[in-house]
């Protein structure tokens, strides 16, 4: 998990299936209230630009309350919101430090000049429903491009989160644990010769999906339209845009 968010780089499919990344990569929009505070404040000052001292200055608190509250001593009664602006700043620093070293990636590849092929249907079941897409052939320029984003990204990955790293609504508020438990193993159990690329089609039941993986597939090539980042919403799904680079 990048930062606080649960989040992918993905590469924006043209024609149809034009989705770009919503979603993986601090735990909630790029920067807005209700994420989970996990760094020490040794990470604080790790930063940079940002450290324990400035958040204190930012929030109107002293060192000693924001160290409090980073490292979860919550028997000290203090308000939240007394250092939300202050922890703003921190994660408003993070993300552009991620975003300029993803950038530089970017900037390097010829991400529209990519040659990807279709070739197979696909959903993933959930009880009646499942979510469906489209597999796409892994190319060696594809898993380096991915390889470099993960290696740009790792400073600023965190091992796991919650369902608040993720985009939720009122009416789903908790995330599947087995999703969040997929995004914290991805790169070591499904990037590089484990990748499955693919496009996301959509939500569907499961009676709908068995009739159309029936259904003989034409396969067909494409190129990315771009490349963004996205926060992760439930199913995995591209959920709220944090970033766009091409």
């Amino acid at each position: 998990m990048s930062g606080r968010r649960a989040g992918w780089f993905r590469l924006t499919a043209g024609g149809p299936y034009n989705r770009k990344r919503e979603g993986p990569t601090y735990g909630g929009g790029p920067h807005r209230p209700g994420r989970e505070v996990s760094r020490s404040e040794d990470a604080l000052r790790s930063v940079g630009r940002v450290t324990s001292a400035e958040v204190a200055k930012r929030a109107g608190v002293s060192r000693a309350t924001v160290s409090y509250v980073v490292n979860g001593l919550t028997s000290i009664k203090i308000a939240p919101d007394y250092l939300y602006g202050g922890f703003q700043l921190f994660e408003l620093q993070l993300a552009d430090k991620e975003y300029a070293a993803a950038g530089k990636v970017f900037a390097g590849a010829n991400v529209t000049g990519l040659k990807l092929e279709s070739f197979k249907y696909y959903y993933i079941p959930d009880k009646d429903i499942g979510l469906s897409g489209i597999v796409v052939k892994p190319t060696p320029e594809l898993l380096k491009l991915q390889q470099d984003v993960i290696a740009a990204v790792a400073p600023f990955t965190e091992a796991t989160g919650t369902s608040a790293a993720f985009v939720t609504t009122p009416d789903d508020p908790v995330i599947n644990p087995l999703l969040i438990e997929y995004v914290a193993a991805f790169v070591p159990k499904a990037s590089g010769e484990h990748f499955n690329p693919h496009v996301t089609t959509g939500v569907a039941s499961r009676e709908y999906l068995d009739k159309m993986l029936a259904e003989p597939f034409e396969p067909f090539t494409f190129s990315p339209a771009g490349a963004a980042a996205y926060q992760l919403g439930q199913f995995g799904t591209a959920a709220k845009k944090l970033k766009e680079w091409i």
